[in-house]
This record gives C-alpha cells, structure tokens and sequence, in this order.
C-alpha cells in the first residue's frame, strides 16, 4: 500500500536512509528539516539541501517548533516518522534551553497539531534513544539482576571505572539491555529523548493514532555529520583522524556499547510500519553486541591505515555511563534481523569518509567541557 509520508529531520543522518528506503518501497515522502548549521554548515545560508538527500523526495525547509510550517506540511499525510532532535549529550549539560526548546518542546507542538487540527495521520513513529536507560542492566552474583545508576565521583577519582552492585557493592557483569529496565537518563540530551517518546506515545493512545517508539543504539554509517563534535563516536573519531588527529577516549576505553548500522535501523523503522503488533510498543533497535570504544578506535584506524595511536585520556565525563547493549528479542520477534556486521559497516562508513573533509571541533569541544567541570 502506497503511503503519503512526512519525515522530520529527514534530511539528517538516519533521517535521509529512511527517505531512500521509503522511496524504493513505492511511498510519497515530504522532507521537513531545518538544516541546522552545526550539522549541515553552511546549506540553509545558500538555500541548498544536500547533496545525498533523494531528488524524488519533497523538500520542506521549516523547524518543528515553528506550528504554522509544521501544520502545513502535516497536509495530506498519513504517516509521520519523527526524526527531528537536536543530538549531543555533552553539549545538552550547557545548552539546556536549547535541547529542551528543540526536543520537548518542538514534540510538543507536533502533537499539539494532532490533537487539535484536521489531519490524516494515521500512524507516527518517534525516534527514541538507548541514552534514557542511563546504565545498562547488569548480573550481581549475590543478588541477581540488577540496574546501578552513575558511578559516584569517588568512584570515578579513583579510576575504578567498573560497575558495582547497587546492594552489596560487588563488581557485576553487563548484560543485554532489555525494554522493561527502569529509565535513568543521566543527562540533558536523554531526558529530552524520554519527553519526545513518552508523549507521543501518550498523545496516541488518548486520540487513536497508533504509535511506535524506536530506541535506538549507537548508529553509525555514510552520512553522519564529521565535523559535528557531539555526533555519535565513530563519526567524531572519524573527524579527528581525518585531521591527522588520534582518537580521544574517555576512561580507560573498554566501556562498551551497541554499534549498529544505520540500514539496522531503517530495518526497523520499516517494520513499524508495516506490522500492527508494534502499534503502541516500544522496542530496542540494535545487534545485541557489545563492543568496546576501543575496538571502535582500532578498526578506524585500520582500515584508515593511518599510523596513530589513540589518546586514552583515563579522565571522565558527567553523565558518562560505563556499559549498555540492546537486547533485541522483542524486535526480532516480529522479524528483525540485524545485517550488517561491525566488520563490514566500519569498512563501508570508511569507503565514504576517505571521501569526505572534516572541520575537527573535537578539542573545542572538550575544552569548553573541560572549563564547565563536565570533564
């Protein structure tokens, strides 16, 4: 079935994937994007869209906390993916009415549109975010499953950067994270993701319009922002040894996450779509794999062939969480199958970073850290 489809932030990292995918399934999407600079330069200056982003595609420049352009750009859709957020964790402890305004509030007047206007939407998909767990689930030998929140500054001081059970004090051993874990954002960033998927799904329950929120994990792939200092960490790692500049890492490096490629989450967002039994749900999107930000630091510069080691700094960051990997089950039930592997995504994300120039915001951006207590 050919489906009207607006996709906000549509022309952003994930956002313009999911554009490609829908246009190859037969669907009519709308683009409705604001081009923010720190993201896509200099483009909304010069009235530009990019240059990866699909020519069949409507293209709507607006922002969505601006209720007349969005209220129009609703018109005539069935579908809205909502992809639209200002991204960064470390930038959201300082720019807090920033990230609140674009996330909290800019959600806030998507759904007051749809609770208030004539429209045809029928279905919404949110993007959600692994961040609003805060730590990931862990196993305490004595006391089972349990969910530590942030290791204190004593802790962190020390440099004893594992986790321990909340209880007993024990070391505990990580664990796939899986949807029903209780929500600890532990920053500005996360907290803004939690409102944007709590609302929507709050708001389409109380007026019919099934909705789905997608958490997603650590996305990486071609088009993700390079000179963006507060992108995901392939990227930023990306940016710096572009530059000729070692990867910084945080900690002792061996903090581990779930790197998922962005086709990975397309996956995902296309089977929200077609599958009702995901109509009011939230699931994990990720491969169920943890890996280390070393490991991700070692196989850019392998395959970047560049001769650098990087800088394991032994310092920490506010809001830093230690370990977090997706449980996948309830996704994979209903189909979804991760494809890409970590090999293959990382060889295909350089393929298209030797392609790319990057501006290396990366020391700017710790210093300004740095200067606030942050790291």
């Amino acid at each position: 079935m050919t489906e009207r489809i607006l996709v906000t932030g549509g022309a952003g990292f994930i956002g313009s994937h999911l554009v490609d995918a829908l246009l190859d399934a037969g669907h009519s999407v709308r683009v409705f994007d604001s081009l923010e600079p720190q993201v896509h330069g200099g483009l909304r200056e010069r009235g530009e869209w990019p240059d990866y982003l699909a020519a069949d595609c409507e293209k709507v420049l607006g922002d969505v906390r601006d209720r007349d352009a969005l209220r129009k750009a609703f018109d005539g859709m069935d579908v809205v993916f909502h992809q639209a957020a200002a991204v960064g964790v470390g930038q959201s402890m300082y720019e807090v009415a920033r990230y609140v305004d674009a996330n909290t509030r800019g959600t806030a007047v998507l759904l007051d549109i749809l609770a208030n206007e004539r429209h045809s939407v029928r279905k919404l998909v949110v993007a959600s975010s692994m961040s609003i767990y805060g730590e990931g689930k862990y196993h305490c030998d004595k006391h089972g499953e349990v969910y530590p929140k942030l290791r204190s500054e004593g802790q962190l001081a020390a440099r004893d950067w594992e986790m321990r059970c909340p209880m007993c004090g024990r070391p505990v051993e990580p664990l796939p994270t899986g949807e029903d874990k209780p929500l600890h954002a532990t920053s500005i960033y996360a907290i803004t993701k939690k409102d944007q998927e709590e609302m929507c799904l709050t708001i389409g329950r109380a007026y019919g319009i099934p909705t789905v929120a997608l958490r997603y994990f650590n996305t990486y792939g071609p088009r993700q922002a390079l000179s963006n200092p507060y992108t995901g960490v392939a990227a930023i790692f990306s940016g710096r040894l572009l530059n000729g500049n070692p990867p910084v890492i945080f900690e002792d490096g061996l903090q581990s996450r779930d790197f998922t490629h962005v086709s990975d989450i397309v996956q995902a967002n296309l089977l929200a779509l077609a599958r009702e039994e995901m109509d009011d749900g939230v699931f994990n999107v990720g491969t169920g794999q943890a890996l280390t930000i070393l490991d991700v630091a070692e196989a850019l510069i392998e395959h970047l062939a560049v001769q650098v080691e990087p800088e394991i700094v032994r310092k920490f960051r506010a809001g830093d969480i230690r370990h977090c990997f997706a449980d996948v089950s309830r996704l994979q039930a209903l189909g979804y199958r991760p494809r890409v592997r970590f090999e293959d995504g990382m060889a295909e994300l350089v393929a298209w970073v030797r392609q790319q120039q990057a501006v290396d915001g990366f020391e700017r951006a710790r210093q300004e850290l740095a200067r606030r207590g942050l790291a």
